[in-house]
């Protein structure tokens, strides 16, 4: 890595899309629409019918388009997905995004209620496969932070040797630089790495036989030289630890907090409950009512239709009494 560290590079990215490209889009979302709705009513006020009515102005103001709102959800999960997954880089990437939103909020309503025409509404249970992806990418950025910490920054190699390499047994850090950096012999430097003849480095062709650089290998004249030593895989272990610990630590926050604040609250959930019930019994009420009518219906037409069942039935005479 670089002297200011390997992450210098996303953090300018961060840097710049945080801010210069957020502050781009908002300007662009609300002068884009404004600018065509103004061309648009320009030409229409030269049409040779001076009277130019609401419902003409609204119509001619722009459409949402086959897609509606796909852009405004994609920009949020774009946003999201650089504040989360590397916000060990550039940790106020966060109160930029808060910031950019507030901004956002105000401008977006702005533009749907005075740019746009109005869409037809529609009704939505859930924001769909958003809602899928975001929680996707929030598990990813467990992940990914965990590995940014671990590799990339000095924290792991630096409990190891206080714990495990302080050659006076002491919670120090006391000979730490000298520790991390390994010897590799000058005149082993392959020929084609070497400097120009015209460049002339003070430190080649001279006394200097040596140097130093951020590594654990052993030294040349070693029966391994230039291989990684234990120290090197003890610290590969405590990283791949440190990742595996972090990850599970942050679930268990996080499933520890949703049961603790649920999406749904209980009272609201018992009241869903009672509602489907009394749905489900007036619907058995209403079967059962209509099922009785059905029968009762029937048994009438039964009962009319008897005298006709036996024609061949001779009738009796009745005589009278004396």
């Amino acid at each position: 890595c670089d002297p200011g560290g390997c992450l210098i590079e996303l953090t300018t990215q961060l840097v710049i899309v945080m801010t210069g490209k957020q502050v781009w889009g908002n300007i662009q979302e609300a002068l884009v629409p404004w600018m065509m709705n103004w061309w648009g009513s320009r030409k229409a006020r030269n049409h040779p019918e001076s009277l130019y009515s609401r419902w003409e102005q609204d119509h001619d103001l722009q459409g949402f388009g086959q897609l509606g709102l796909f852009d405004e959800y994609l920009e949020m999960v774009i946003q999201f997905g650089f504040i989360t997954l590397f916000v060990a880089s550039f940790p106020l990437a966060p109160l930029l995004a808060l910031i950019n939103n507030i901004i956002e909020i105000r401008v977006d309503a702005w533009k749907l209620t005075t740019q746009f025409r109005r869409p037809v509404a529609a009704k939505a249970h859930s924001i769909g496969a958003w809602e899928e992806i975001l929680n996707g990418m929030a598990v990813l950025s467990v992940v990914t932070n965990a590995f940014i910490v671990a590799f990339t920054s000095d924290m792991i190699p630096r409990l190891v040797y206080m714990y495990a390499y302080q050659p006076d047994g002491e919670l120090n850090m006391k000979g730490y630089i000298n520790n991390s950096l390994s010897v590799f012999n000058i005149s082993e430097i392959p020929l084609e790495n070497r400097p120009e003849e015209e460049e002339n480095p003070s430190w080649f062709n001279s006394s200097i036989t040596t140097c130093r650089y951020r590594d654990y290998r052993y030294p040349p004249g070693h029966e391994k030289q230039y291989s990684h030593t234990m120290q090197f895989w003890h610290i590969l272990a405590a990283k791949l630890a440190f990742v595996i610990i972090m990850e599970h630590v942050v679930f268990l926050v996080k499933y520890f907090v949703a049961w603790l604040i649920p999406d749904v609250p209980s009272d609201v959930r018992a009241r869903i409950k009672r509602e489907r019930y009394l749905v489900q019994k007036e619907l058995h009420d209403y079967e059962v009512e209509k099922l009785k009518v059905q029968l009762s219906h029937q048994n009438h037409q039964e009962c009319t239709c008897t005298p006709g069942i036996y024609p061949y039935l001779t009738k009796h005479e009745v005589l009278p009494e004396f």
